[in-house]
This record gives structure tokens, sequence and C-alpha cells, in this order.
């Protein structure tokens, strides 16, 4: 009885210990952050500022120089590199939070009103109320899109695997290949002369301003999303259902999926548990890196379909020298791509037990 009280201790102790080495791997990734993401920000404001863009390039030429001059000072272009970088820190890691604070949860530190805010130079508005208001637009289609992908590859790459050679693999190869080698732009404004030109099933344009608020509205916001989400699940389902067949066919003959087929396993519980959970590692990478692309939005495709997101305000951004969103925009993503980064570093142990983070 004492030898059985033991056991389940030292099993507790043991998932003690495995969930503080977890703790302590995250918090040692958090802190390798920091300085990697004060270097990306510095690398891009550097390419920023050096690049040949000036804000005063898009004013009629009648303007005279002196005016011109003025406008640069008033954005602050008359100040060192360093020094525009430091206040661009200041306003991005201590007052935009602040602010969110105080807008959000009416918690308020220090004076609000003093604090000074990241301007965009065309509009003139704060960088990350721009930004969140293009973010819902951005994840209704770009994140739809990439979760139906994702729900559509992992099955196909499965029964691919699976069936190796079989009619199915063969059509889920031709259109994986077709779906990735053609670009989405050619996709979407075939999808455009077919279905919205021809066929006058769905809208041509999305519309930005339709509020959801009765059935009807419902009924067409489903319709103008329907084909920049099928445009852009097609490409990424065809990206990840490869992926998905090639590290299955991986497992598959391996040692362990023999054992479990020789204990009797039926070959549901074979695919479903075993391999597929050794399988899904180095998809998990891909999905993982995927998702701040979501957030960067469609480019090309935002711009066929009109979508008014995070993809088309980068553009308009770029074309018009705006150098404090286009830095904004570009770190935001930086800094998703290493937390997801992280985040698929310790799915790794959850999928795979061997995987310790000693």
């Amino acid at each position: 009885m004492r030898f059985v009280g033991v056991l389940p201790a030292n099993r507790f102790f043991c998932k003690l210990k495995g969930d503080q080495t977890v703790i302590n791997y995250i918090i040692r990734r958090l802190l390798l952050a920091i300085p990697t993401l004060l270097l990306i920000s510095f690398i891009i404001f550097a390419i920023l500022d050096l690049a040949p863009n000036d804000p005063t390039g898009n004013l009629p030429m009648t303007v005279p120089p002196e005016v011109r001059e003025k406008i640069r000072v008033s954005l602050g272009l008359d100040q060192p590199m360093h020094i525009r970088f430091g206040k661009w820190m200041v306003q991005f890691f201590v007052n935009e939070p602040l602010n969110i604070l105080h807008e959000a949860f009416g918690i308020s530190i220090g004076d609000a009103e003093e604090r000074t805010r990241i301007l965009s130079w065309a509009t003139r508005s704060p960088v990350i109320d721009l930004i969140i208001q293009r973010t819902p637009q951005t994840l209704w289609v770009v994140g739809l899109s990439y979760l139906f992908g994702i729900m559509i590859a992992i099955p196909i790459g499965i029964v691919s695997a699976y069936k190796q050679y079989s009619w199915f693999d063969q059509v889920g190869t031709f259109v994986s290949m077709v779906g990735f080698s053609v670009p989405t732009f050619f996709t979407g404004v075939v999808a455009i002369i077919i279905f919205s030109v021809q066929l006058e099933w769905f809208p041509m344009i999305y519309d930005t301003t339709l509020s959801v608020d009765s059935w009807q509205n419902f009924v067409a916001q489903v319709k103008q999303m329907i084909m920049p989400v099928s445009v852009l699940a097609l490409y990424n389902a065809s990206q990840l259902s490869r992926f998905m067949r090639a590290s299955i066919l991986d497992n598959l003959n391996l040692d362990y999926v023999r054992t479990a087929r020789a204990k009797g396993r039926s070959e549901r519980v074979v695919l479903l548990i075993h391999v597929l959970r050794n399988s899904l590692i180095p998809v998990v990478t891909l999905i993982a890196l995927g998702i701040p692309t979501i957030f960067g939005g469609a480019i090309i495709t935002e711009q066929i379909f009109r979508v008014n997101g995070l993809g088309q305000l980068l553009i308009i951004a770029i074309e018009g020298a705006d150098i404090p969103l286009v830095q904004t925009l570009t770190f935001f993503f930086a800094v998703l791509i290493v937390l997801f980064n992280l985040i698929a570093d310790v799915a790794y142990g959850i999928l795979d037990p061997r995987i310790r983070y000693d």
C-alpha cells in the first residue's frame, strides 16, 4: 500500500517539474525576444529612413520649397535619426499601451492628453487607431480563409498519404499543384469574371461599409466573402495539404506504427492517434508561422476585391511615404512572427513528449 501511494506523488511532482520547465523555457524565450525585437525595430526604422521617400513628394509642384521645408520640420524630419527612433520607441512601447488601457478599460496612468502618439503623416490620425479600424475586415476575410484552408488541407493530406497513388491522391495532387502554382491575383480575376460578371452570383467589390444588422445584410456579407475567402483558402490548403501528405508518409512505415498494428490496434486508431500526432509537428510550424500573415493581410487579394484591410492600408502607406504607419505595421508583423514562433515551439512538446525544454 505504501508503494502504491508513492507512485501518484512521484507523478504529481514530475508533472509540476515539467510544467515549471516549460514556464522557464517560455520566460527565457520572451527575454531573448526583447533584444531581438529592438534590433528588428531599429533595422526597419533605418531602412525606411534611408529609403528615397519624401512625404512632400506628392504635393503639387507649385508648393514653394520653404513651405515644403516647414512641413518636414512639422513632421520632425529635421531631427537626427536616433532621436526620432527614440521618440517612436517611447510612443509605441509606453504611450500607446497606456492609451489603450485608458480607452478600453478606463485605467488612467498619467495625463492622457499630454501623451504624444504615433501619427500618420498622410491623415494625421493615430496609427494604432487606423490599424484597429482595418483589422476586423482582414480577420473576416484572410482569417477565415486560413482557417478553412487548414480544415481542408489536413483531411486531404491524411487520405492522400494513406491511399497513396489512388485516384483521390492523384486528383488531390493535381489540384494542390494548380492551387499553389497559380497566383492569387489570377484566380481572383478569373473568379470575378466567372461568378460576378457572367453568372452574377456574387458582388465584384467587397463592401466594407456593410453593417450586419439584419438577415438580408448577413446574406449579403456572406456572398461578398465567398470569392476572396475561397481564393485564399485554395492557396493555403494547397500548400498545407502537401506538407501534411509528406509528413504522414514519413511516419507510416516507422517501427512504432508496425508495433501498434501488431498489438491489434485498428487502422483508424493507428492513423488518427499515433501517426497523426507525430506528423503534425512540421505542419504546426508552417501553420503557426503563417498566422501572422493573417494580420498582414493578403495584399494582392485585398486589392483585387477592394477589401479595406491591413494589406491595402500598407500599400497606401508605402505609396504615400507614410513612414510612421509603415514602421508600425511592419514591426507589428515582426512581433507576431516572434510570438507565434514561440507558440509553435511550445506546441512541439504537447505533440511529442520526447521533446524536452531543459
